[in-house]
């Protein structure tokens, strides 16, 4: 009898306790499941959530530190080069902006401010406007710091650690397969190596996905293992929001339970870390977001790069209406 024959989701949560990783079969039978199956899906992963992680949700807030003006050609992007959304274009905010950020991040109860600039990397003069500004944040504030400023030269991974940048987000996007038919500015292998730099430079890594941009299951079964390969701390799941004016504009979105089903599969396959049900989740998960925290155990609170969310007051109230509780920042 085969493992979709047999439903029992249980077993993966075992298996994904003792270390073992899913099979491509185990893999498609939990994304290809019906619908009905959903529920004893969740209560598997909220096996493997609550294992590592109790009732704890952690709550992570971005600031878009320079917005548009990006060379790159990424199709889900309404600040690439080949956009024509209609988005807000500036240069890297100065210093007291990305300080009055971290307050407002505190207020939101988010442990982890995430800075995150447009480009393909950083100018060594942007570099050091990052780097003055954590400092401060460090000295004043008990948060914890995740920089996003893409593709890292050598010597910048050192400056941003020694700042006391505690985690690095670059994320893969999608399969190595479909790369190119998402970005051609630059390569899978490009992200992979930029991740690589972090760790080597002891700053946490974060690396995660958008699911929706035309991967098939078998490739987003792929995304998780190489994510695990990685050995990203942090994975945030994204389900691509399809801006107009950008080259994904008519891409639809992932429905809410193939959405769920993505969110299990992720933590079946990286049991102990951090998966943050992130962008484009009000789009895509709609009324059934608060079922997302029974496999994931992070997420983003307030607005995106160039997206709305939903209001901070009905975040925290969802983690209270499950009977979670908000995790404290622990430097």
């Amino acid at each position: 009898m085969t493992f979709a024959a047999e439903k029992d989701w249980r077993k993966l949560a075992h298996k994904a306790l003792n270390g073992e990783c899913l099979t491509q079969e185990e893999g498609l039978a939990v994304l290809e499941s019906d619908n009905d199956e959903v529920l004893p899906i969740l209560q598997a992963a909220f096996l493997v959530r609550k294992h590592f992680y109790g009732k704890k949700v952690k709550l992570n807030m971005i600031i878009n530190a320079k917005s548009g003006l990006c060379p790159e050609d990424c199709g889900y992007c309404s600040q690439s080069s080949v956009s024509t959304a209609p988005i807000k274009k500036y240069t890297l905010l100065d210093k007291e902006t990305l300080l009055a950020g971290a307050r407002e991040a505190m207020s939101r109860k988010a442990g982890t401010y995430c800075i995150v600039a447009a480009g393909k990397g950083p100018t060594d003069k942007e570099l050091e406007q990052v780097v003055e500004a954590v400092k401060e944040i460090r000295e004043t504030m008990p948060l914890k710091i995740c920089a996003c400023l893409g593709i890292l030269k050598d010597g910048q991974a050192e400056k941003l650690a020694e700042a006391g940048v505690h985690r690095y987000n670059h994320n893969l996007n999608t399969s190595k397969a479909n790369y190119s038919s998402i970005t051609t500015t630059h390569t899978y292998n490009q992200r992979v190596e930029t991740v690589e730099k972090v760790k080597t430079h002891g700053m946490s890594p974060c690396s995660g996905v958008i699911i929706g941009m035309g991967e098939t299951n078998e490739e987003i079964i792929e995304m998780a293992c190489a994510l695990r390969e990685l050995d990203a701390d942090s994975i945030p799941i994204n389900f691509l929001n399809a801006i107009p004016g950008t080259p994904l504009e008519n891409a639809g979105r992932t429905p809410a339970m193939k959405s769920l089903k993505v969110l299990a599969l992720f933590r079946f396959i990286c049991p102990s870390k951090e998966i943050r049900v992130a962008g484009g989740r009000e789009v895509n998960l709609r009324s059934l977001q608060p079922l997302s925290l029974y496999a994931a155990n992070s997420l983003f609170v307030g607005d995106y790069l160039t997206t709305a969310g939903q209001e901070v007051t009905a975040d925290h109230q969802i983690i209270e209406d499950l009977g979670f509780e908000i995790e404290e920042c622990a430097l």
